[in-house]
C-alpha cells in the first residue's frame, strides 16, 4: 500500500492550500481528484476571497474586533463561536502564508453583503491577478478546469474582473477592452498551436494557478481520476489512517501516515442529498458548478465512519437560467444571474405576478427570499425577471446578451416562449408566462413610480453602497431603478441556483472532523464546501466561500504539522489584532 504523511481528497481551493501548506513544512502530499481536470469549482468561480482583518497593501484599519461584530450582526443561526473566530483569527495568518510563497494578492473595492451593518467595510475581498498558464507546464496547463463560457468573451477569451464590468455596464471604452482581448488571443501564436485554451488564467483560475505552481515546486503529487470510495478506520486505533479510492474500476488503498484531509466539495449535485436536506430541493441541473462533479462523496463516507454535518439546509444561492447549449444537440448550459436581476428597468415577481424581494440584493440574500416565498407562496422556483427594451439595449439576462450583442433578429427561433418571452405589452406578456396580468401590470405600475421617485417603497432596492456598485450610474435619481415602459416587453424564468452548499461535514476550531458527540475524528480534517460553513446560514461577501476554504485547508495542513512536530519550512508571521 502507498503511503504519503497527507492526503488531500479534492484539487480545489482548499485543497490545494492545505496540499501547498503540508508540502512547504517538509511532509509528503497527494492530492486525489476524480474528475479528469484539477482546480475543481474554484477554478471555474470569480476566484475572490473574503479575509477580514487582512492588513494588506497599507489597508484602512480593519479590526477583529469589527470583523466579528458584523458577523454576529449577520449570522441569524446558532454556530460554533470557536469556529467562527477560528476564521477570524486565522484567515490573516492564511494570507500572510500564501503571499510569502509568492501569490500576489491585491484588495479591491467591493462592499461586504450586507452593507448596513455595524463593522461593515469595502475592502475585504481581494482578489490574485492575472496567471500565466503556461508556467504550470505544456502538461499540466491544458488540465486545469476551464473556465465556463459565460466568463469568457464569445465563449473563448479569458477575462479578468475588471475586464467583466467594463463590458457588463458598456463602460466607457468597453470597445476598446474587447479589440485588447482578442488581440492579446490571437498574437499568442506558440499557445496556439498547444491548445485553444487562452494562457491568461483569470478569476479563479489565476488563484488555482498560482497556488498549484507553488504546490508542485515543492514535490505535491496530484492524481485525477482517482474517486474517494471510503474512509479506512485503523481497527485498533479508531484513527483515519488509508482512504480506499478508485480509478476506472480499479479500487485500491492508500495509507495516510499524519492525516486525511477532506476537500471533495459539497453535495449539490446529488438530488437524494437535496431532497434529504432542502426546505425547497431544486434541481441538480440548477447549479452553476461544474456538472455533476460534486456529489457528496466525502460527506457519506465521513457518515459511514460516525462524522455528523451541519448547516445543511443552505446552499451558496445565485439565481440561474438555461439556454441551449451552442453547437451542442440537446444540451443546455446555466447561465449565473447575479447581478442581472438588480439591474434598472426590470423587476423579478413570483408566479402570482407579486414582487418579493430588493432585486439588486446579494445573489445568495435573493435565493434565500426565493426560498421563504416558496415555502410561504407556493409560486416561486422558478420567479420571472421582467424587463423592457430599455434593459434590453443595455444589460444581460442571463445567457441572453445586450442587443448590441445579441438582437432579437439573431436570438434563435426555438428560443421564443420557450427559453425567452417577448410581447408587445405587459399584459400580453402575462399571458404568455401565465401570470396574472392584472397582478403584473400594478406591480409594473409600482415599480414606475419608485423609479420616478428614486426610492424603492417595498424593498428599498438601490439604498446602500452594495446595490449601487451594480447600478447603471446614468440612471437618476437611482441607479437601480428604471422605468419599464418601452416595448417590447420581456421575461425569463429564473431559478434558484447555487455556487454550491452552505452545510457539510461538522468541523471543529482546528479542522478536525466531529462525530455525533462532538468529538475529533483522528486523522480525518475537513475544509472548503466539504465541511459546514463558519458563517451558518451568512454570506457575509463576495469570497466567503473560498476564504473559509483557503483558511480551513490552512488550518488543517498547520494542525496536523504541530502533531507531526515537524516546524520546518515557512511559518506564518503574526498578525497583530
Amino acid at each position: 500500500m502507498e503511503t504519503y504523511d497527507v492526503v488531500v481528497v479534492g484539487s480545489g481551493a482548499a485543497g490545494a492550500m492545505a496540499a501547498l501548506r503540508a508540502a512547504d513544512a517538509g511532509l509528503s502530499v497527494l492530492v486525489i481528484e476524480k474528475e479528469r481536470k484539477f482546480g475543481g469549482t474554484s477554478a471555474v468561480s470569480g476566484g475572490v476571497l473574503w479575509v477580514p482583518n487582512h492588513k494588506l497593501n497599507g489597508a484602512q484599519e480593519d479590526s477583529r474586533e469589527d470583523a466579528l461584530a458584523y458577523l454576529d450582526a449577520n449570522i441569524t443561526v446558532p454556530v460554533d463561536r470557536a469556529r467562527l473566530e477560528a476564521y477570524v483569527d486565522e484567515a490573516p495568518r492564511m494570507l500572510a502564508f500564501m503571499t510569502g510563497t509568492g501569490v500576489p494578492v491585491a484588495a479591491g473595492v467591493w462592499p461586504d453583503y450586507f452593507p448596513d451593518a455595524p463593522g461593515a467595510r469595502s475592502d475585504r475581498s481581494l482578489t490574485v491577478p492575472t496567471f500565466d498558464g503556461r508556467k504550470l507546464g505544456d502538461t499540466r496547463y491544458p488540465l486545469m478546469r476551464e473556465q465556463y463560457n459565460r466568463f469568457k468573451l464569445f465563449g473563448k477569451y479569458a477575462m479578468d474582473l475588471s475586464e467583466t464590468f467594463t463590458l457588463m455596464m458598456q463602460a466607457k471604452g468597453w470597445k476598446r477592452t474587447v479589440a485588447n482581448i482578442y488581440r492579446r488571443y490571437w498574437l499568442d501564436r506558440e499557445t496556439r498551436k498547444l491548445s485553444h485554451r487562452d494562457r491568461r488564467f483569470t478569476q479563479g483560475a489565476a488563484l488555482m494557478g498560482e497556488l498549484y505552481e507553488k504546490a508542485f515546486a515543492r514535490g505535491v503529487e496530484l492524481r485525477t481520476e482517482t474517486r474517494l470510495e471510503e474512509l479506512v478506520l485503523g481497527e485498533s486505533t479508531g484513527t483515519v489512517g488509508a482512504i480506499e479510492v478508485s480509478n476506472y474500476g480499479r479500487r485500491y488503498r492508500i495509507a495516510a501516515r499524519l492525516g486525511v484531509v477532506l476537500a471533495a466539495g459539497g453535495f449539490e449535485w446529488n438530488q437524494q442529498l437535496r431532497e434529504r436536506f432542502y426546505p425547497v430541493p431544486g434541481l441538480t441541473r440548477h447549479s452553476s458548478t461544474p456538472e455533476d462533479a460534486n456529489r457528496g462523496e466525502a460527506l457519506l463516507a465521513g457518515e459511514r465512519i460516525g462524522a455528523s454535518t451541519e448547516h445543511t439546509g443552505e446552499g451558496w444561492w445565485i439565481p440561474t437560467m438555461q439556454l441551449p447549449m451552442p453547437g451542442s444537440a440537446n444540451f443546455h448550459e446555466i447561465h449565473q444571474a447575479a447581478f442581472d436581476v438588480g439591474r434598472p428597468h426590470s423587476l423579478c415577481v413570483n408566479r402570482k405576478g407579486v414582487r418579493f424581494v430588493n432585486e439588486a440584493t446579494g445573489y445568495d440574500r435573493f435565493g434565500q427570499a426565493m426560498v421563504a416565498d416558496e415555502l410561504a407562496s407556493g409560486a416561486n422556483c422558478p420567479c420571472w425577471l421582467i424587463f423592457d427594451a430599455q434593459f434590453r439595449a443595455k444589460f444581460s439576462a442571463g445567457g441572453l446578451m445586450p442587443d448590441i450583442l445579441m438582437s432579437d433578429a439573431k436570438v434563435p427561433g426555438d428560443w421564443w416562449d420557450h427559453y425567452v418571452f417577448r410581447a408587445e405589452s405587459v399584459a400580453a406578456l402575462a399571458a404568455k408566462i401565465h401570470v396574472p396580468a392584472d397582478a403584473l401590470s400594478a406591480s409594473v405600475a409600482r415599480m414606475n413610480a419608485f423609479a420616478r421617485s428614486g426610492i424603492d417603497e417595498e424593498f428599498a432596492r438601490g439604498a446602500n453602497a452594495y446595490d449601487q456598485m451594480f447600478g447603471d450610474p446614468s440612471v437618476t435619481p437611482n441607479p437601480c431603478l428604471g422605468t419599464i415602459e418601452k416595448g417590447p416587453f420581456y421575461a425569463v424564468p429564473i431559478n434558484n441556483g447555487d455556487l454550491g452548499t452552505k452545510g457539510g461535514l461538522r468541523c471543529d476550531a482546528r479542522a478536525r472532523v466531529l462525530d455525533a458527540d462532538g468529538q475529533p475524528i483522528a486523522g480525518l480534517y475537513a475544509a472548503g464546501n466539504c465541511a459546514a460553513s463558519p458563517f451558518g446560514n451568512s454570506y457575509p461577501g463576495a469570497g466567503a466561500t473560498i476564504g473559509p476554504a483557503l483558511t480551513f485547508g490552512y488550518v488543517a495542513a498547520s494542525d496536523i504539522i504541530a502533531r507531526a512536530g515537524n516546524a520546518g519550512g515557512r511559518v506564518a508571521q503574526e498578525i497583530e489584532a
